[in-house]
C-alpha cells in the first residue's frame, strides 16, 4: 500500500546527539569569545561585537537558506553572486525614485525568480544543482557589471542605509534580522510536514517519491528558498555599505557552505537543523574577527576553515558509516 504524503517522515532524528552537537557548537563558540578577550585588547569593546554580530548575521541567513538545498542533497553555488547583483538592482530602483517598500519587494521577487530558475534547470532540464548554480553565478555578475558599466551605484536614501547601523534593545538591527528569519524557518523546517518532505528528499529520493512526495516541487522549494534568503541578504548589505556593487560578496556561497557544514549540515543530505549553521556563520564570524584583531595573516583565516571542514566532514562520514 502506497503511503500518502502526511505519512512521510523524515530519518528517525537522533535527538540525543543532535542536542550534544549543538551544545559542542555553542561551547566552541563561547570558548572563541573567552580566549579572544583575553589575548586582545578590543575584543569586548561594544563596537567590535557590534560589527562581529552585524557581519556575521549577513553570513547566518546565507548558510540557512543554503540548508534547505543541502538537505535535500543539493548545493547552490549562486548566494554570493545573488547578493551582490540584488544589492545593484536595489540601488538602481531607489536612485530611480522607487519607494523603499517596494524596492525591497522587487528585489525579493527577483530571488524567487532565481531560484525558481534553478528548480527549473534541475527538475525539467535534468542539469546538475552544481552545474545550474554555477552557471548563475558566473551570469549574475556578468549582468550586474553591464547594468552598472563596472562601477558601483551609490544609495543617498538615508532611512534605508541607516537600518544597518542602527541598534535596537541595544543589539544591531542586522542581527534582529537573523531572528526574523530563523523563527519561521525552525517552524518550517522541524514543525511543518513541509520540512519532513526536505529531509525524506535528501535521504532517498526515489522512495520518497513512491510515498506520494511531491518531490519535484520540494526541490524547487528548496532553491527558491535559498535565493530568496540570498536575495534578502542583499537588501541588508545595501543598506550596510550604502552602494549596490555586483562584485562585492565575492566568495560568500563558500563561507555559507562551510557555516551549513560545521553547523552539522551533512553534504550527503537529509540531516540539518536550523541553530547549526547560525552558530557555525557565527564561528566563522568570530575567527575571522579574532584574526584580524591578533593581524593575523589572512591567508591563515582560510586555511582555519578548510580544516575545520575537513575535520566536520570526515566526522559525518564516520557517523554514516556507523549508521547506514
Amino acid at each position: 500500500m502506497t503511503a500518502t504524503p502526511t505519512e512521510v517522515a523524515a530519518p528517525p532524528p537522533r535527538k540525543k546527539v543532535n542536542i550534544l552537537f549543538g551544545l559542542t557548537l555553542i561551547g566552541l563558540l563561547a570558548f572563541l569569545w573567552i580566549v579572544l578577550g583575553f589575548v586582545t585588547a578590543s575584543f569586548w569593546t561594544p563596537l567590535n561585537i557590534s560589527n562581529l554580530l552585524r557581519q556575521g548575521a549577513m553570513t547566518a541567513i546565507l548558510a540557512l537558506g543554503q540548508t534547505f538545498v543541502i538537505i535535500t542533497a543539493g548545493i547552490d553555488l549562486s548566494v554570493g553572486a545573488i547578493v551582490g547583483f540584488t544589492s545593484v538592482i536595489l540601488a538602481w530602483l531607489l536612485q530611480a525614485g522607487v519607494p523603499i517598500w517596494a524596492s525591497i519587494l522587487i528585489t525579493l521577487l527577483i530571488g524567487v525568480g532565481i531560484g525558481v530558475f534553478h528548480g527549473f534547470g534541475i527538475v525539467k532540464m535534468g542539469l546538475p544543482p552544481f552545474i545550474i548554480t554555477l552557471a548563475t553565478l558566473t551570469s549574475l555578475r556578468g549582468i550586474g557589471l553591464l547594468i552598472t558599466n563596472g562601477s558601483t551605484i551609490n544609495i543617498v536614501n538615508e532611512p534605508f542605509t541607516n537600518f544597518a547601523r542602527a541598534d535596537f534593545l541595544g543589539i544591531p538591527s542586522l542581527f534582529w534580522m537573523v531572528i526574523l528569519v530563523a523563527v519561521p524557518s525552525y517552524i518550517f523546517l522541524h514543525l511543518s510536514r513541509w520540512g519532513r518532505y526536505l529531509f525524506a528528499v535528501g535521504s532517498n529520493r526515489e522512495a520518497a517519491r513512491l510515498s506520494g512526495v511531491r518531490v519535484n516541487r520540494i526541490i524547487y522549494l528548496a532553491y527558491i528558498l535559498s535565493a530568496t534568503f540570498a536575495a534578502f541578504v542583499g537588501v541588508l548589505l545595501a543598506s550596510r555599505i550604502a552602494i549596490g556593487n555586483a562584485t562585492q560578496a565575492d566568495g560568500w556561497e563558500l563561507q555559507a557552505i562551510a557555516s551549513s557544514v560545521i553547523g552539522g549540515t551533512s553534504l550527503f543530505g537529509a540531516v540539518g537543523s536550523v541553530h547549526g549553521p547560525l552558530i557555525g556563520a557565527f564561528i566563522l564570524a568570530t575567527i575571522n574577527n579574532g584574526a584580524n584583531l591578533l593581524n593575523v595573516n589572512s591567508f591563515w583565516q582560510r586555511i582555519i576553515t578548510g580544516l575545520l571542514i575537513i575535520v566536520i566532514v570526515y566526522f559525518d562520514q564516520l557517523r554514516r558509516r556507523r549508521n547506514p
